[in-house]
């Protein structure tokens, strides 16, 4: 570019924006746009919902499909393969994971993030029934259960203690969740644990025979005799009268009474061949409170189990957690010794209204001690009054930023409150650069005499066209973030959302707030003595002095000028080095410091229920021996109140006799000196070796601090046999459990359990006139238990349900299935061995489909050095490549290759057999491919932007090249920290790029105008750096301010880390890198 060309470039582009700075300085408008933007963001703090977790719309549908008596495998070939097909075709489908057991089918059908979840919900069950052909005889319709993160309970409350029974508490806790549905904004409410209310009908086996019944008999009986209905209108009188039958039974004296038979002319009644009681049914599950040392009270013991409750209250979407939580909490408070006695315990387990609460204010704080710091680095270095102008302008243009949060829909999160802090480090240069400015114009020797009015205007018209430019250039490298898709995009997005808003109105605050600011708060001063410099402005102290001295040289001895840029290429490949030394290690998001976790705990399949209750009770007692656990909230049998996490793995349907999880809860953080990642990796290390004593399977499950998977690391065995697979997956599974690092590894491969077949021999049964369908419900009924109806209390919040059932000791023993009786034609009685086989089996293991290909999980998790997936897994291949190599793979019975390891995408066909690397790697590999696409995205458009803007194709290039240089500061301080190189590592390097690039534009913006000024290439080139470093400095030194409050969150250290030593980096290298740069495409030019 030519010097007239230079002229005319930067006055064409001076001229609106001084008329623009001038109209405003004096604006009559400027403080009521004050106190209308700070109005607003107050009003969006108060209106905005506060919640944890940001909204994450991922629609999830469960359907259920039975088929009763059928084998996994007849699952798999008539259910699940072609149900699969049809929802594969549904548009927006992401995933489809299919489960086959016995006699059922769940398909978990979930669509790509964003989808909506109604049109998602209506379109599954469309295509589902316009083909219902497809439904085998003797299979049931499908079930679909939509869920989504808003079925995660924001309030779950224990009852326990008392002179209670498990029943009684059960009661309350109904009569509670009855007054709790009545809050607006309340969702869903479930009650766990207690004891229904169950009317046992136990048929004496001898009693039974004597009459000539069977179980059937009873059943039916029950059933016909417990009726009522509205017959319709009669006459009487010439008015019409209600007819209705009522023969319910409504006491268990009137079940008593029900005849089940008539002999020689008179009556049996139920009461003469079984035994009722109205009380409940054998226990299905377990709940138990176990108090820690801060909640025991009088003769209470820390440990000690008791019987428990719970009842879990969520909120409809978009509702205020904190304000349904605190509503909640209220109302069950004001049940005392209404529907809650006095003498029952009531502890809060869960309150992520609370939580959101203190997170929110929290950051608050965070937020305003960052904004205090930004103001107390300006009056360090600038003076009290210029520390004012920029006090006014960043929380007017934070108020803006939230009051966008709440008209875009967004809550009050972590993660939004996070933006805003990062915001801080961005939209703080506005302000900063044009009241460095205006005190620096304020100073010269030419403004003396002149009004401040005029030097305020020529001040910020000096740099507000480089800003211009520059605030495009941050949004430009920030915006492409808001695309990063799966999972992790709800988690992103509200930071390139809420940056490039911020950012928009950190430009229109400094045309409108700031010059009017500054000419109320600034206050002309003469310059001093040693101002008188050629431009007046250049600083004279030590630092810049050596400056221009190592300047003098880099410009003038080509041996100084590349042994530097040598020097500078040096340190940027031993910062990268770092990566692959393992100095820096590599994660998607480290662990967060929750007070929460709960252990999952799987006993050999078999294990009766009261036996994993004695094994979970003597775990939960040595975790509360550790004084930074509150209380321990025992599930067996059935699931604990749903979590994010356990919402993606299904944890809510666990609800077997060999299955339960222990709700653990920690002190808060605030009261505590250890994080809750270590205390889960000492828990797991205690509790191991008393899992394996018993047999039993555990995992330490911690809150993730982004989107959950099944589990930290997943490997998907694909392979054409079921038994290849199988012998594939144990493969796996072994090496995975002597990988160093590797913890809770487990595989989706059931344990065998024995099971009793009974095959109806259809001749014998013929020929005793018995009907087989009969032999099948007498069994049922005499094993699992069948309803017969309900005790029709009208009092009573739950069913109270009719089951008839052999007592205990009459069924205890499977070997005495075979003297079930029978009854044939004429009252025959027969046994059930006479006209059925018995026979001893292994009972198959459940069948997994992923995307219509079946597959076998083998799962683990992280904990160690290394407490990243990837280093595990390169660990496991390098296993399976050395088993390959010696000719031992499971998987060589195909093919004597090596193992295909699939890291990113799905096998396309099953011939041969192959391993799927899944888990928190897909999500890592999503989140970084994105991020990385973002990032070339970002360095195209700032170079478009800065190739139009200056008017040349190299000089952008010289003022990018500091972007890697802030990986100068940034890997060696993760090394430095101990921290993970995490996915907020990577928003702030990214988010870093176009504040370095600001600074380059205001450097290269500086020697433009000098040069256009007459001033020489060299001179110019020297004194950019010197003139503009104080600016840089002030942003470096704000920037640093404003993320050291986040320094020591656990999510967001990586952004902290990145922002603070990227910039300090990028500021002091781009001071000389870029004047060099530019000097070098400008002689290459000039000749």
């Amino acid at each position: 570019m030519t010097e007239p060309e230079r002229q005319e470039h930067h006055g064409h582009h001076s001229d609106w924006l001084t008329r623009v700075t001038a109209v405003f300085v004096d604006s009559k408008l400027a403080p009521l746009f004050i106190l209308a933007a700070v109005l607003t963001g107050v009003l969006a703090v108060w209106a905005t919902p506060s919640e944890e977790e940001p909204q994450i719309l991922v629609p999830m549908i469960d359907i259920h499909v039975t088929m009763p008596g059928a084998t996994p495998k007849e699952i798999e070939n008539r259910v699940v393969t072609p149900m699969e097909r049809i929802l594969w075709e549904v548009p927006g489908v992401e995933y489809v994971y299919s489960t086959a057991g016995a006699g059922q089918a769940m398909t978990v059908v979930r669509f790509k993030v964003g989808e909506n979840m109604e049109k998602s919900l209506v379109a599954a069950y469309t295509k589902l029934y316009q083909h219902l052909d497809w439904i085998p005889p003797g299979c049931f319709r499908p079930i679909l259960k939509p869920h989504s993160i808003d079925d995660v309970p924001v309030l779950v409350a224990a009852l326990w203690g008392g002179p209670y029974d498990a029943r009684q508490l059960r009661v309350m806790a109904n009569a509670v969740s009855e007054e709790v549905r009545r809050i607006p904004g309340v969702a869903e409410t479930t009650v766990t644990g207690g004891r229904k209310r169950t009317v046992m009908v136990e048929p004496a086996p001898d009693r039974l025979r004597a009459q000539g019944l069977d179980m059937v008999s009873v059943v039916d009986a029950i059933g016909l005799q417990n009726k009522g209905q509205t017959i319709g209108d009669a006459f009487q009188s010439g008015k019409a009268v209600s007819i209705r039958l009522d023969n319910f039974f409504r006491t268990q004296k009137e079940l008593s009474r029900a005849v089940v038979a008539v002999k020689n002319g008179r009556p049996v009644y139920l009461a003469d061949v079984a035994t009722i009681r109205d009380g409940f049914d054998e226990p299905a599950d377990y709940v138990f409170f176990l108090p820690g040392h801060g909640l025991v009270k009088d003769g209470q013991a820390p440990g000690a189990a008791y019987p428990a409750v719970t009842l879990a209250i969520a909120k409809r979407a978009g509702e205020n957690a904190t304000k349904i939580a605190d509503e909640a909490l209220k109302r069950i408070k004001g049940l005392r010794g209404y529907v809650l006695p006095a003498d029952v315990n009531l502890t809060v387990t869960r309150d992520y209204g609370e939580t959101a609460k203190a997170k929110v204010d929290e950051l608050l704080e965070h937020l305003i001690l960052a904004a205090v710091t930004v103001g107390g680095v300006v009056a360090l270095f600038l003076g009290l009054r210029a520390s004012l102008v920029v006090m006014v302008a960043v929380p007017v243009t934070l108020a803006i930023t939230l009051a966008t949060y709440w008209l875009m829909g967004y809550t009050l999160n972590r993660v939004t409150l996070f933006a805003l802090i990062f915001c801080i480090g961005i939209l703080v240069d506005d302000p900063i650069v044009d009241v460095e400015n205006i005190v620096r114009h304020l100073g010269l020797p030419g403004s003396r005499g002149k009004k401040l009015s005029d030097v305020i205007v020529e001040a910020v018209s000096e740099v507000r066209a480089p800003l211009v430019l520059a605030t495009f250039t941050v949004i430009a490298a920030i915006a492409p973030m808001a695309y990063v898709g799966g999972l992790m995009g709800p988690y992103m997005r509200p930071m390139p959302v809420g940056a490039s808003v911020a950012m928009l109105f950190s430009m229109l605050v400094a045309f409108c707030i700031t010059p009017w600011t500054a000419k109320r708060a600034l206050r002309p001063e003469p310059p001093g003595s040693g101002d008188a410099k050629p431009h007046g402005d250049i600083p004279d102290d030590v630092g810049t002095r050596a400056y221009l001295w190592l300047m003098d040289r880099l410009l003038k001895r080509p041996a100084w000028r590349w042994g530097f840029l040598g020097l500078v290429g040096l340190l940027f490949v031993g910062a990268c080095s770092l990566f692959p030394a393992k100095r820096v290690l590599v994660k998607m998001l480290p662990f967060d410091n929750k007070s929460e976790f709960s252990v999952v705990v799987d006993m050999p399949r078999g294990t009766t229920l009261e036996e994993t209750t004695a094994v979970c009770r003597e775990l939960a007692a040595v975790v509360l021996k550790r004084p930074d656990v509150t209380e321990a909230t025992l599930f067996a049998g059935t699931a604990a109140p749903m979590t994010f996490n356990g919402l993606i793995r299904h944890y809510y349907l666990r609800s077997g006799q060999n299955e339960a999880e222990i709700a653990v809860n920690l002190l808060p953080k605030s009261e505590r000196s250890v994080q809750s990642h270590p205390i889960a990796k000492e828990v797991r290390q205690a509790l191991s070796p008393i899992a394996a004593k018993y047999g039993a399977k555990i995992k330490v499950v911690e809150l993730p601090p982004g989107p959950p998977v099944i589990q930290t690391l997943v490997a998907e065995i694909y392979g054409p046999t079921d038994q290849g697979r199988l012998a594939v997956a144990r493969q796996v599974r072994d090496i995975m459990k002597k990988t160093p690092d590797v913890v809770d590894v487990d595989w989706y491969v059931d344990d065998p359990r024995p099971e009793r077949v009974i095959r109806v021999e259809r001749d014998k049964a013929q020929a005793a006139g018995i009907d087989p369908d009969r032999a099948l419900s007498d069994v049922t009924a005499s094993i699992a238990g069948t309803v017969a109806g309900l005790l029709h209390d009208e009092l009573a919040r739950e069913d109270a349900p009719i089951v008839v059932r052999l007592p205990l000791k009459d069924r205890a023993d499977a070997r005495d299935m075979g003297s079930i009786a029978v009854r044939g034609e004429g009252d025959r009685m027969v046994s059930l061995g006479q006209i059925a086989s018995i026979r001893e089996h292994v009972e198959p293991s459940q069948i997994y489909h992923k995307n219509l290909l079946p597959v076998i999980y083998v799962t683990g998790d992280v904990a160690g050095r290394e407490e990243s997936p990837i280093y595990a897994m390169n660990k496991v291949n390098a296993t399976l490549e050395k088993i390959g190599k010696e000719g031992k793979g499971a998987w060589q019975t195909v093919s004597k290759a090596q193992l295909p390891i699939l890291w990113t995408s799905m096998p396309e066909q099953t011939a041969d057999y192959s391993m799927k690397w899944d888990g928190e790697w897909q999500i890592t590999y999503e989140v970084f491919r994105d991020m990385g696409i973002a990032f070339a995205v970002v360095m195209v458009l700032i170079y478009i932007l800065t190739v139009g803007w200056f008017g040349s194709y190299t000089t952008p290039l010289a003022i990018m090249a500091p972007i890697p240089l802030s990986l100068i500061g940034i890997i060696p301080a993760h090394a430095l920290a101990g921290a993970f190189f995490t996915a907020t590592s990577m928003i702030g390097f990214i988010a870093g790029a176009g504040i370095v690039v600001r600074n380059s534009i205001i450097l290269v913006d500086f020697i433009e105008m000098r040069r256009g000024q007459g001033e020489t290439l060299e001179r110019a080139v020297e004194e950019a750096g010197a003139v503009r470093f104080r600016p840089m400095l002030l942003t470096a030194i704000s920037v640093v301010g404003g993320a050291f409050v986040i320094l020591f969150d656990p999510i967001f250290q990586g952004l902290a880390i990145s922002l603070m030593a990227g910039e300090v980096a990028a500021t002091i290298f781009s001071r000389m890198v870029v004047p060099v740069m530019y000097y070098l495409d400008a002689r290459r030019t000039a000749r």
